[in-house]
């Protein structure tokens, strides 16, 4: 039989106080990190849905749902990484102080001059490239970017409209990085790529911490509505970055008061649930296509600096089957008339909202549902981190039931 849902409980899960360090991801680095980005173009805070209805229906204490299609008019999360990340390399570069740079200050002649020979080169499957791509157009910098096979077109010249080049290769997601690593290596580019190995942390460490602008903001939009904070998030995960950097502000900020972080993937890129079931505290790798409708979710190869994070504070690691994101797109887009918020959802945004729908209504999974504590208690913070970026492939799912 095939399992919609597969999942391994964290044996290894530790303690607040215990677990790896979270320095790198406190409230201070948050707010250091927002600071930042509200000096950017076109910055403003993201929506925060309360799901109202649907948390009545599903017999929940409140969902909340961060949308993120809204970031910076790209659709999508990944430019918060991209851009905080060219930030702290070019403060570097310029000896100064990441809180005194702004990107207006660095489109000054007499600095455009230090920093003109600047390539930023990356691997993406659309979201980071095209928030890279985005950084470095600000700046009137150069992006290389290299797609994996099967990317989507729409997707490759979202990056290019934003004057970068854009390479579709015929190498997967993992390897595509190696190629993009190899560049930078051979023509004395800047690899700004969104998960880290051995060698290479200082970077991705920084795009880490520019996901946290959404935690932070989150986190507020909720304390100022007076709206319950979470007592669990669902994160989905590719390589951890995104997973390892809300958690960890979110278990550093509230500590014990998250009772259950849950993890998901997609089953044909699920690296961290495989490290969950090997259970020797080390991650783990998956090869191959990894051909999933979660484009954003297709990596194989955990990040280094984030898996230590989500070794020990992540309750449970849940592997899922595409037609589970498919169904959260469609409950996001089409709720019923005059209840909740009706937004765009993609491919690896709604996965969260998905898993929840089906953990809830389906009784084979009732067990789960209750080890996880999801009850009238339980409040649930959900990030979706894209809207349509490919809408063709939105369009065939939410309209013409692909991935049913």
């Amino acid at each position: 039989m095939h399992e919609l849902i597969k999942y391994q409980f964290n044996t290894r899960r530790k303690k607040y106080g215990t677990e790896a360090a979270l320095s790198l991801l406190n409230g201070n680095v948050g707010r250091e990190v927002l600071a930042f980005h509200k000096k950017l173009p076109n910055y403003a805070v993201t929506p925060l849905h309360n799901l109202a209805h649907l948390s009545r229906r599903l017999g929940l204490g409140s969902i909340h749902i961060k949308d993120e299609s809204w970031r910076f008019g790209l659709n999508a999360f990944k430019g918060l990484g991209g851009s905080y990340a060219v930030g702290k390399y070019l403060a570097d570069k310029l000896q100064c102080d990441i809180n005194s740079l702004s990107f207006a200050a660095l489109n000054t002649p007499e600095i455009k001059e230090k920093i003109k020979d600047c390539v930023f080169v990356t691997a993406t499957d659309g979201n980071h490239g095209r928030g890279v791509a985005w950084a470095a157009e600000q700046l009137g910098l150069k992006a290389v970017v290299y797609m994996p096979k099967g990317s989507s077109l729409i997707r490759a010249e979202n990056i290019r409209h934003h004057g970068a080049e854009c390479t579709i290769t015929d190498l997967n997601y993992d390897d595509a990085v190696r190629l993009a690593h190899r560049m930078a290596q051979t023509k004395g580019w800047v690899l700004l790529q969104d998960t880290a190995w051995t060698g290479y942390e200082e970077i991705p460490t920084w795009i880490m911490q520019g996901y946290m602008t959404l935690a932070v903001e989150a986190y507020e939009q909720l304390a100022e509505t007076n709206s319950p904070l979470p007592t669990h998030l669902i994160l989905q995960a590719g390589v951890g970055s995104f997973a390892g950097s809300v958690m960890g502000y979110f278990v550093e900020k509230m500590q014990e008061n998250i009772h259950n972080i849950i993890v998901v993937e997609p089953h044909q890129a699920n690296c961290l649930y495989q490290s969950a079931v090997m259970d020797d505290g080390q991650p783990h790798c998956v090869t191959g296509d990894m051909a999933t409708i979660m484009a954003g979710l297709a990596c194989g190869e955990p990040n280094i600096i984030s898996w230590p994070i989500i070794r020990d504070n992540t309750s449970c690691f849940i592997s899922a089957d595409d037609c589970l994101a498919a169904k959260g797109m469609r409950i996001s887009a089409a709720p019923r008339p005059g209840t909740d918020t009706p937004f765009i959802s993609g491919e690896s945004g709604a996965i969260g909202v998905g898993l929840l729908y089906e953990l809830m209504n389906n009784m084979h999974y009732q067990d789960l549902a209750n080890r996880l504590q999801l009850d009238a208690s339980a409040h649930v913070l959900l990030i979706s981190t894209e809207g349509d970026t490919s809408p063709d492939i939105y369009e065939d799912i939410v309209w013409n039931g692909r991935s049913a």
